[in-house]
């Protein structure tokens, strides 16, 4: 029968904490004993002892997953969803694959939006026919610098041993400190710090930035949005924000279960006008799609999404979207004509 490392560890630790709590005459040399062999021991290479490499495949097949023609995630052999706890009681190894398996499904994502749905990834600068915004990557997470303190100069009559033994103590403090640390968040291995990226540390700067930089001076004359969710009350900030400009360029807005609000984000009069004629929002709902839904607030109309899952309320909307663009993008036409029509008859009068 095999006894591992921690079993033979823990076992004699809790007699003698037992022992220790029978009291007894030498009860504090039991505890300095206690405390000196806990010192002695490094719990975070004992958490290690048995945790395989964090070594990784670095591809689906290598991590024996794929996707089924539904684009679901599913394991080659067993057909299973995906697995968090691949092994027992190594939660750290475990988050580990996790993101590593993570890192390899979103470059699989952006190669499907390039292959498949003809987009092209770019770092900012030029605009497109589609835009496919990223409004919640607002910072990249680096290792945060080591800062060596130097040991100041002690000008005072302290004893040497007693300084060694203060800095003794305050090294094994840390320690401890730093081991709690990793078993409270096990999957951080280092001191990470958040620098976030110029002029789009939020989701509200992202759409201003993405507005000013490519649609703004972009030819197109006819723009429209679709915002999901949180995208919604981005863009009721950028509304806000460049009312003009957005009201002369975009020609409609749809909106799929977005949690903007008009009141609390001090949207004026105009704009609550200006988003009834020409806003809708689809949200999740058992109804059917397109059944009117009643709102509370004074800004778009509402409508079933015909779902009640958050997440999928854009793409159960698209039929309705796409249709609502086009009777936007229509009207707005059969308004220009007549003022079209009567400059190209002046023209062609005053050429006479």
């Amino acid at each position: 029968m095999s006894i591992s490392l921690s079993s033979l560890i823990l076992c004699p630790i809790w007699i003698s904490m037992a022992q220790i709590q029978q009291g007894g005459p030498d009860e504090k040399e039991k505890t300095t004993a206690l405390k000196d062999l806990l010192s002695r021991i490094d719990l975070d290479e004992l958490m290690k002892k048995d945790e395989p490499p964090l070594d990784f495949p670095d591809t689906l097949e290598g991590f024996e997953y794929a996707f089924n023609e539904k684009g679901q995630l599913r394991h080659i052999k067993t057909g299973e969803p995906f697995v968090f706890n691949y092994r027992e009681d190594l939660h750290r190894w475990n988050q580990k694959r996790y993101e590593a398996l993570g890192e390899i499904i979103t470059k699989y994502v952006y190669e499907l939006l390039e292959k498949d749905c003809n987009l092209k990834k770019v770092s900012i600068p030029e605009g497109y026919g589609v835009i496919v915004l990223n409004p919640n990557e607002n910072y990249i997470e680096v290792e945060k610098p080591k800062i060596h303190v130097q040991p100041s100069s002690d000008s005072s009559d302290e004893p040497a041993e007693k300084r060694e033994r203060k800095d003794k103590v305050s090294k094994e403090t840390k320690k401890r400190r730093d081991f709690y640390e990793k078993y409270r968040n096990p999957q951080r291995e280092k001191e990470m710090m958040q620098l976030y990226i110029r002029e789009n540390g939020s989701p509200e700067e992202h759409a201003i930035y993405v507005w000013d930089h490519f649609i703004a001076q972009s030819a197109a004359e006819n723009v429209f949005f679709v915002a999901h969710s949180y995208g919604g009350l981005a863009f009721v900030e950028l509304m806000i924000q460049r009312e003009a400009d957005v009201k002369n360029k975009v020609t409609a807005v749809a909106l799929t279960d977005s949690v903007h609000n008009v009141w609390h984000q001090e949207a004026g009069k105009t704009i609550r006008e200006w988003m009834r004629e020409n806003c809708c929002n689809w949200v999740s709902s058992s109804e059917p799609l397109d059944t009117s839904v009643e709102s509370m607030l004074p800004d778009c109309p509402r409508v079933s999404a015909g779902t009640d899952r958050h997440e999928l309320t854009s793409w159960k909307s698209f039929p309705s979207i796409f249709k609502f663009f086009a009777e936007a993008s229509e009207a707005k036409s059969s308004s220009l004509k007549p003022a079209l029509t009567r400059r190209s008859h002046r023209i062609k009068h005053e050429e006479l």
